[in-house]
């Protein structure tokens, strides 16, 4: 199977595409990147554009409720802006279809995404978890339901494949598993080899951004180091950039 190396790959022909890893409710720092973005393609002018968020919308951060309604008015004023799905994002779908204490919601994260819609979660026992979670599944508006469980795995343009988590070595790309699309590591990250097409993913925070010949890792910790971070392509151009939160040290 041939490969491609981050070095030689290209972005499709004349349009910028933009990542951006995982956001985990941290409204403020989406904002402030889309702003960012805003402005460099009012500045630069480019011919086209894609902005690709890389999944986990939700969880750990405070508001988890801002960001998806924040996504919602972006992707329906610009389809441009493309939405993937996260472990964390089909994790809140779970436990809002079948409350579990022992799930990834409850325990990693899910308290604050419940607190964003005004809830908070009881797991002393099952009859809290139980009024808990009938009053989250209130609180959840429909078009949020809709806009989660409508969320693609992937996306891909010019040599770059865009996921959450990554992809099955030696599977084709068009006939990934999604589990493994938002909850792959191992296998995924410790490979040597080169794919199809560069992987640009996130799910694995590290404390800066990886770029190795096969894949590039965006997702930096957001919910613990206050830095949310993206990368451009466009062309043979590959450009990391990030916005962090006042009154954290970073990833520094």
């Amino acid at each position: 199977m041939t490969g491609v190396h981050f070095l030689d790959a290209r972005g499709p022909e004349g349009i910028r595409v933009y990542a951006i890893g995982d956001i985990h409710g941290h409204l403020e720092l989406l904002a402030e990147m889309h702003a960012r973005i805003a402005a460099e393609i009012e500045r630069d002018k480019p011919g086209d554009w894609r902005i690709v968020h890389l999944g986990d919308l939700v969880d750990r951060g405070p508001d988890s409720r801002g960001v998806i309604e924040y996504l919602i008015a972006a992707t329906a004023r610009d389809s441009r802006n493309i939405v993937l799905t996260g472990n964390h994002d089909t994790g809140f779908l779970d436990f809002l279809a079948e409350p579990d204490a022992e799930g990834l919601f409850a325990r990693h994260g899910g308290q604050q995404t419940a607190r964003s819609y005004g809830v908070g979660l009881n797991m002393s026992d099952a009859s809290g978890l139980r009024q808990s979670h009938a009053q989250l599944v209130a609180a959840v508006p429909d078009n949020h339901l809709h806009f989660l469980r409508a969320l693609p795995y992937s996306a891909s343009f010019g040599d770059f494949f865009f996921c959450h988590a990554g992809i099955r070595p030696g599977i084709p790309l068009d006939q990934q598993d999604p589990q493994d699309l938002i909850w792959i590591r191992n296998q995924f990250l410790n490979h040597p080899g080169l794919h199809p097409k560069v992987v640009v993913h996130g799910h694995t925070p590290q404390a800066e951004p990886e770029v190795l010949a096969n894949r590039v890792n965006i997702d930096t910790g957001v919910f613990y180091s206050g830095v949310l971070t993206a990368l451009l392509i466009e062309g043979a151009e590959k450009r990391l950039f990030s916005v962090e939160k006042p009154g954290f040290s970073g990833r520094r």
